[in-house]
């Protein structure tokens, strides 16, 4: 799939979620700032929408007609990059098997499942073996260490600084920056998702990756960035080690979330400092039950 083709479905999926919201009003150039494409995509867009009878252009505007359904949606294999699809294969692989130490990892096989070239699985395992949770073995085979209570804790304690330390920087970005425009349809998204968590409660892992990768971004850091792929990987993911009573639990962070992105735009860095404590609070506690909750189960 070419560049332009990915760039232009996941700007597709974007819009369509903000479509759920009734939101169709804004200018070709604030659809852009908002998500993040050029206006040249916008109008490819909207003119595919018009063709599937989701938006109309009248004499007033345009207008939504209709709210989109899954079918609408581009498939996330279309949509996702390569880096993407190897990481999503990865993890299913590693949770399919109990994320137990000690499980064996092929990257021939993995590379086979997938339909990649085997150096790019490669690529992504050693980069991932950076953080001790897997380890290089002889003949294209890996091992997975572990996700244990004491590497979460050493994880969150580095996320939290990181995440505080972009909080504030986010806070001090001009009203104009990108990443405001960005927050906005995060909010909608947000408040979407809560208004709909009885059938929809778990698309919020997906959701949170998105929101607090798009706060770290703030720091303009690349070792935060690069740090940033490994949390997103393991918080992202914990969320299908415990499914109970997952609908209040991401209601809770929904609602944190919001008061999140308020205190993101008092600039008050008390508020977000506030803000962005309580919210990690509840991340770390829900981490360690996951974890807990992983461990208890039988093998």
């Amino acid at each position: 799939m070419s560049k332009q083709n990915t760039v232009f479905k996941e700007g597709y999926n974007r819009f369509l979620r903000l479509l759920r919201q009734g939101t169709l009003l804004q200018s070709e150039a604030e659809l852009a700032g908002l998500l993040s494409i050029s206006r040249t995509t916008v109008r490819a867009i909207l003119k595919n929408m018009v063709e599937a009878g989701l938006v109309e252009n009248g004499k007033q505007g345009r207008r939504v007609l209709r709210k989109p359904n899954s079918k609408d949606y581009f498939p996330d294999a279309q949509t996702d990059s390569l880096a993407e699809i190897i990481e999503r294969s990865f993890m299913k692989r590693i949770l399919a098997g109990g994320a137990q130490p000690g499980m064996h990892i092929n990257e021939l096989e993995l590379a086979r499942d997938i339909g990649v070239g085997t150096s790019s699985v490669r690529e992504f395992l050693i980069r991932f073996s950076r953080f001790g949770l897997i380890e290089k073995r002889k003949n294209s085979h890996w091992v997975l260490k572990g996700f244990t209570r004491e590497f979460a804790l050493e994880l969150f304690e580095i996320r939290e600084i990181f995440e505080l330390r972009s909080a504030v920087a986010f806070a001090k970005l001009p009203d104009d920056h990108p990443a405001r425009a960005k927050l906005d349809g995060l909010e909608l998204e947000h408040q979407t998702l809560l208004r709909e968590i009885d059938t929809r409660y778990t698309e919020f892992s997906e959701l949170d990756e998105r929101f607090h990768r798009l706060i770290h971004s703030a720091s303009h850091n690349r070792f935060v960035d690069d740090f940033y792929d490994i949390i997103a990987i393991v918080f992202h993911y914990h969320y299908q080690w415990n499914k109970l009573h997952a609908q209040q639990r991401n209601t809770r962070a929904l609602e944190e979330h919001l008061a999140y992105i308020d205190a993101l735009r008092s600039r008050d860095p008390a508020m977000v400092n506030k803000a962005c404590r309580a919210h990690l609070k509840s991340a770390r506690e829900t981490l360690l039950q996951s974890i807990m909750t992983k461990d208890s189960q039988p093998d």
